[in-house]
């Protein structure tokens, strides 16, 4: 039996598959047809002719045959979902444009795509109007051209896909950790350090569904590595500069808390109360006001 794992992508679907001992020789494309449920040949095809197939971490064509204990990686996107999006004429911030990407400066406060309970005035709708047209963003694909995200109150660059090719391309980086990806924040409180590492296993809370919480014991949740470095102090909070070694949900909120230096004003996750220990006058009025 072979051993089979899907790794976690908002927007692209990735396959991870050991060959049995056991396993006759057989073209790859017929191999993944009959592992990987609802694929075609032709989506095998496509995602080898963008090079998205690697048999132990080398491109392979898809008339490639199989071996025993080869290890297969494929990168595919998601098939559409049924859903009316609707192109909104969304004024967009676009920093950086050519045929095959853009980069558009996203405000604080915009859902990226639509999803429940935000099913209109969201970055794709406003994509939607301002490429309609164009093959990719032509339906009801909700991540169309998304390849990675940003949280709704978080403000930046985000990276858009204007074709297949572009948006496997990026999605293949992102995966590779070949781009560098730097963030700002504001926290409550003097971190000891000028610099620092935080490392703890993320995963949804078993509490509360709708937040992320940190598991030292790597017992849940998945590996998440958070570096950071001191931009500015000031004299209740700092402003840090963040890098990620992995993509978590609100990974860098999550681990700041864990460390017991929340983001500024994240009700979500302790940001808006006054810390322990900090209960003096100057101090209240800096958070009430």
């Amino acid at each position: 039996m072979q051993k089979f794992t899907e790794t976690e992508n908002e927007f692209f679907e990735h396959h991870n598959i050991e060959v049995e001992k056991g396993q006759n020789p057989m073209r790859i494309d017929s191999f993944l047809a009959g592992r990987i449920e609802n694929i075609s040949r032709s989506k095998i095809k496509a995602a080898s002719q963008r090079g998205n197939i690697l048999v132990n971490n080398k491109i392979i064509k898809s008339n490639y045959k199989i071996k025993p204990n080869d290890i297969i990686s494929i990168i595919m996107s998601y098939p559409k979902k049924e859903f009316e999006l609707i192109p909104e004429n969304i004024a967009l911030n676009i920093i950086y444009e050519d045929e095959d990407l853009l980069i558009v400066n996203k405000e604080a406060g915009m859902v990226v795509h639509p999803a429940s309970g935000n099913f209109s005035g969201t970055l794709v709708n406003a994509l939607a109007f301002y490429l309609k047209g164009s093959p990719l963003f032509d339906g009801n694909n909700i991540r169309a051209g998304i390849v990675h995200r940003i949280d709704k109150n978080t403000s930046g660059l985000l990276l858009v896909a204007k074709t297949e090719k572009s948006a496997s391309h990026l999605s293949e980086q992102f995966l590779k950790r070949t781009i560098d990806r730097k963030y700002l924040a504001l926290v409550w409180g003097n971190l000891k350090e000028d610099e620092g590492r935080i490392e703890g296993n993320i995963g949804r809370s078993l509490k509360n569904r709708k937040v992320m919480n940190v598991f030292p014991n790597g017992d849940f949740g998945k590996n998440a590595v958070t570096h950071y470095k001191i931009v500015e102090s000031f004299s209740y909070v700092n402003l840090i500069e963040c890098k990620l070694e992995t993509g978590r949900t609100h990974q860098i909120r999550v681990h700041l808390k864990y460390i017991g230096h929340p983001l500024f004003n994240d009700k979500e996750y302790g940001g808006d109360r006054i810390l322990k220990g900090m209960n003096y006058t100057k101090y209240k009025q800096f958070v009430e006001n």
